[in-house]
């Protein structure tokens, strides 16, 4: 099953309650997405990653996938506004994995070739088996701003595996990459975007 919804993605996790056994993989947007100023921006950033976690049950977990970006000559590592937004709900990292969107060694000026995946939950969750802490390829992205297919597949893999989630919610689905991953594994979606082209497109996608 999959649900896609064009909404603000705050305001629909505030009209609607967690439903049973769910979890959150998603990307939130960056500066350039979101009509703030660059200080406001970052607060929010951290604000919503915050509003994701404790939307959910205590035990569920939340997955960030997020790349850094330099603005203004600076360099923006969203990973550490996540785990911000992480101790500000009191929640626990359960890994940090850096996934390889080129290969090593590349000469980037703008988005950082790498990017961050980290998992939290309100709950602790030691692991049932070790995982990688580097994926070397993030995999085939379906635009310009989405997850990497491999990356998706290894997010809902570990949901799979390692929880009692049974569907996949991703509050800025944009095309949907997450949601084609989650259905792959027999995991039901929702996603929720403000672009209505982009949800028409998430309803759809295979991988």
């Amino acid at each position: 099953m999959r649900t896609v919804v064009e909404a603000e993605a705050l305001a629909w996790m505030a009209s609607n309650p967690a439903p049973p056994n769910p979890a959150v993989i998603t990307s939130l947007p960056d500066v350039i997405e979101v009509p703030l100023a660059f200080e406001d921006w970052r607060l929010w950033f951290i604000r919503t990653a915050q509003t994701v976690i404790e939307w959910l049950p205590k035990d569920s977990v939340s997955i960030f996938y997020q790349s850094d970006i330099r603005h203004e000559g600076h360099w923006v590592d969203k990973g550490y506004l996540v785990m911000r937004a992480a101790e500000a709900a009191n929640a626990n990292v359960l890994w940090h994995v850096i996934v390889c969107r080129k290969p090593a060694g590349t000469l980037t000026q703008g988005r950082a070739s790498y990017s961050h995946m980290i998992a939290v939950s309100r709950s602790p969750r030691p692991p049932k088996k070790p995982r990688a802490d580097v994926l070397p390829d993030a995999g085939e992205m379906i635009w310009t701003r989405a997850m990497g297919v491999n990356a998706a597949r290894a997010a809902c893999a570990y949901l799979k595996e390692e929880t009692d989630t049974k569907i996949v919610i991703d509050p800025f689905c944009g095309q949907g990459t997450v949601l084609a991953a989650a259905n792959e594994l027999g995991l039901d979606a929702i996603g929720v975007d403000l672009s209505a082209k982009r949800c028409r497109k998430a309803r759809t996608l295979t991988l």
